[in-house]
């Protein structure tokens, strides 16, 4: 088994805390690549990046806050620079489905001169039971600016699968691997099925960007609103209304379901008002 370690940028994240457990459950050396990690990987602060990324073999690359931030093109631009000069050998960088800047920054990947897998996301199971979408499902309304547009809504287990396999095994350089699940819902269905699955009441509001904007201002700031407004105008215009094949490609199997990550939810006690 190498030694070298694995770094996973956003380790305790949805998709790097994921990582980090199969590589370390299959005896890889990780290194764990967060502001409280040792040593610490912060994005808003560059010279935190030589000595987190000094020896590694292989970096997974999820940047905080989105890809879809103004910022992210230029910070990945000098993290592939300072990866390459630290020996790294391989990335593998989580991306945005319909993001322009994500496809910037994979750009940026694809010419840094290094072995590179992209994994294309759409939007995470998860952001309904480990994200900013469990509040309002406990709450009993989920409000989005997504309308009728249908989602392919992918198990965040899939995608980290997908990475562990990018990460560790040589043939999938220079793929790019779309990653969907295997249906397309709208966020009134998959509210709905959350709602069968959890026994309880759960409804779907389809709101407006600006009302989106103004309960993301008071809950969250100006900053972040604004990103994450702009980025629901960009992908909720139906341009990620298909499904795509990453997860057979890269796993050799189909993705996991909406309906079963659901009944997992339910079952492990998180979508209970108890809890």
């Amino acid at each position: 088994m190498q030694k070298s370690p694995i770094l996973v940028i956003g380790s305790t994240g949805k998709i790097g805390r994921r990582i980090v457990q199969r590589l370390e459950g299959r005896g890889y050396a990780v290194r764990g690549g967060s502001r409280h990690s040792e040593p610490p990987f912060d994005w808003e602060n560059p010279s935190t990046w030589p000595a987190a990324l000094r020896g590694a073999e292989a970096v997974y690359i999820s940047y905080y806050p989105d890809l879809a931030a103004p910022g992210a093109p230029a910070a990945i631009e000098e993290l592939t620079a300072r990866a390459a000069d630290a020996g790294v050998r391989r990335l593998v960088l989580l991306s945005g489905r319909g993001e322009r800047n994500a496809e910037h920054c994979e750009d940026i990947v694809r010419g840094c001169g290094l072995d590179f897998t992209l994994i294309r996301a759409s939007w995470f199971s998860q952001n309904f039971n480990e994200g900013h979408l469990l509040e309002p499902v406990l709450g009993g309304v989920v409000a989005m600016p997504a309308g009728s547009v249908r989602e392919p809504f992918v198990d965040a287990d899939d995608i980290a699968d997908v990475a562990v396999a990018a990460l560790t095994e040589d043939h999938h350089a220079g793929q790019l691997y779309e990653v969907t699940g295997p249906r397309l819902l709208t966020f009134e269905e998959a509210v709905s099925e959350i709602s069968a699955a959890a026994g309880r009441r759960v409804e779907y509001a389809p709101i407006s960007l600006e009302q989106f904007r103004a309960g993301m201002t008071e809950a969250a700031g100006p900053e972040l609103a604004n990103l994450l407004t702009d980025l629901c105008s960009e992908v909720f215009d139906g341009r990620n209304e298909s499904l795509a094949d990453g997860v057979q490609k890269a796993l050799g199997r189909e993705p996991r379901d909406f309906a079963d990550f659901c009944r997992a939810s339910a079952a492990s006690g998180v979508w209970s008002l108890a809890a």
